[in-house]
């Protein structure tokens, strides 16, 4: 009997294994652009800060972002034989005993660019205070995960190649 009951299920497993299951993949029609994979780079310049806007300025943006959107702000520390050169923000500037601090928080309507400094604002030379040119690019939520990208945010040219964006067609809003 105990054969029996081997051969059957020996039988069993042979006769299970050959069933396949097929799986059907259905593919779904895109009716409208997938707008929110599209990376941006919008430029601010003649920036400045000043006592009358208790040195916060708001970079607006040409339209609302998504609420998932990421957005990193770049100041204009330089230009090098014609290159320019931009830094992340947070960024702290020393210069000599002197320590300038530009931040930014945002929302789907706009950055907020604020300076600090350990000296009072309204004796920061010109240089850090007028005239100042930002770029904010806006990454979609499906690209923003840091984990995920393998993109140094640091490096601005890094970023624009990552995520496609041609530097040529950047939005130049002047302020």
């Amino acid at each position: 009997m105990k054969k029996v009951t081997l051969i059957l299920a020996l039988i069993g497993m042979i006769t299970l294994q050959s069933c396949v299951k097929e799986e059907v993949i259905r593919e779904v029609p895109v009716t409208q652009p997938d707008n929110d994979t599209i990376s941006e780079v919008f430029e601010y310049s003649n920036v400045d800060f000043n006592n009358g806007n208790n040195y916060n300025v708001f970079l607006d943006f040409p339209y609302q972002i998504y609420n998932s959107d990421m957005v990193l702000v770049y100041h204009l520390y330089d230009v090098v034989n014609g290159q320019d050169v931009w830094r992340l923000m947070p960024q702290t500037y020393y210069d000599g005993n002197l320590e300038i601090d530009y931040n930014f928080d945002f929302t789907t309507f706009n950055a907020n660019v604020i300076l600090g400094s350990n000296y009072a604002l309204n004796t920061l030379p010109s240089v850090w205070t007028q005239n100042q040119v930002f770029r904010a690019v806006v990454i979609p939520a499906s690209f923003g995960n840091r984990m995920a990208n393998p993109v140094d945010f640091n490096d601005y040219k890094a970023v624009i190649d990552y995520y496609g964006i041609n530097d040529n067609n950047v939005m130049k809003i002047s302020k």
